[in-house]
């Protein structure tokens, strides 16, 4: 398959060989060519190294990029990085050093200048730019102490200096690119979540308002065409339409046609009857509700109290609480007693209490 990235790893193993070739091609006697060999050995497999080196498959799951510092974390592990930073030190005073005091500013002699050059850039490319910038000191300090810092710089040293600001410069493009996708990505998400969610909320909206037809319309059009001339079951009606839609709204995770009935029931008998979900039941799954419903059917079936009301607990061992409050016998008219207290608790709590 071909990538960007597979084509800079050719051209990056093809240069940094050609840069090595340059080294065996001696046009001069050299005093200890296997000295010349092994540092040019050592250039290629450390560079090699650099270019092919890859973090373990645990440590790439861990590894991410640093959004504050738009840097990739995936960089050039510990080994061979000292190995790079060895290879700068070791390969500009092992050539020089072996090649004769007379042959140091040949091309096969000053080699290294661009090679190390381009091993820094590697490194660099890899996310250690102060280890790139070491590495290049340490070239430029042999290099000027065995040719001198005017032939250094004429034979490739203000070249690999080049080389290394626009790696850095195109690094930090790149970086400041992939951050700034990155946080183009994290919006649109947002920007869809936002959308999906208003979406689904008309969507609730208009249900709210199709059941608000559906239980108010009739009522709504039966006053109307009586003047607002309502009989003593017309208000009661209107009454028991006006709880259905505030049940409706204010707890239907607790409503299936049983509690519904029962509901009604109650108002018709003349109680007040409130329901409230306050998020108790929101990761409760159908099966669950059901058994709620159904043991909140049973308790509305028996209640006869004057007021009930109907709430969800947060309590992780009760789903539902029911209350219910009648005017006591004798105490003043404003005083409630309350005649029925139920706690439904959740069916997963009640089964780890039975087997504990």
């Amino acid at each position: 398959m071909i990538s960007v990235k597979n084509i800079l790893t050719v051209l990056a193993v093809a240069f940094t060989a050609y840069m090595a070739a340059r080294g065996l091609w001696w046009t001069d006697p050299v005093s200890y060519p296997l000295v010349i060999v092994a540092a040019l050995g050592m250039y290629v497999a450390v560079t090699w190294l650099c270019i092919f080196w890859q973090p373990s498959a645990d440590a790439a799951q861990v590894e991410h990029v640093d959004g504050d510092r738009g840097r990739s974390r995936q960089r050039l592990s510990v080994l061979p990085l000292v190995l790079a930073i060895a290879c700068a030190v070791v390969v500009p005073n092992a050539i020089s050093w072996a090649v004769g005091e007379g042959s140091r500013t040949e091309s096969f002699a000053t080699w290294y200048i661009g090679g190390i050059g381009a091993l820094m850039v590697i490194v660099m490319v890899r996310g250690r730019p102060w280890a790139a910038w070491a590495g290049f000191a340490l070239l430029a300090i042999a290099s000027i102490a065995w040719i001198g810092a005017l032939p250094a710089i004429q034979l490739g040293l203000l070249g690999s200096l080049v080389w290394l600001v626009v790696a850095q410069l195109v690094v930090h493009s790149v970086n400041r690119a992939a951050r700034d996708t990155s946080r183009l990505t994290l919006l649109q998400r947002a920007a869809s979540a936002w959308q999906t969610s208003q979406v689904v909320r008309q969507r609730e909206r208009r249900v709210q308002v199709q059941k608000a037809l559906a239980v108010a319309g009739p009522v709504l059009t039966r006053t109307v065409a009586q003047g607002g001339e309502l009989t003593d079951d017309d208000r009661l009606e209107a009454r028991i339409a006006e709880g259905r839609l505030r049940d409706e709204m204010r707890g239907p995770r607790l409503l299936d046609d049983d509690v519904r009935a029962e509901l009604e029931r109650a108002r018709r008998r003349g109680a007040n009857v409130t329901v409230l979900d306050e998020g108790g039941l929101d990761d409760v799954d159908e099966e669950t509700l059901a058994v709620i419903r159904a043991q909140l059917a049973d308790t509305l079936r028996s209640a006869s109290s004057d007021r009930l009301y109907i709430r969800t607990s947060p309590d992780a061992r009760v789903a539902v609480t029911v209350v219910g409050r009648s005017t006591s016998v004798g105490a003043p008219s404003d005083e409630d007693a309350v005649d029925l207290w139920r706690e439904i608790p959740h069916p997963d709590a009640a089964q780890s209490a039975d087997v504990s």
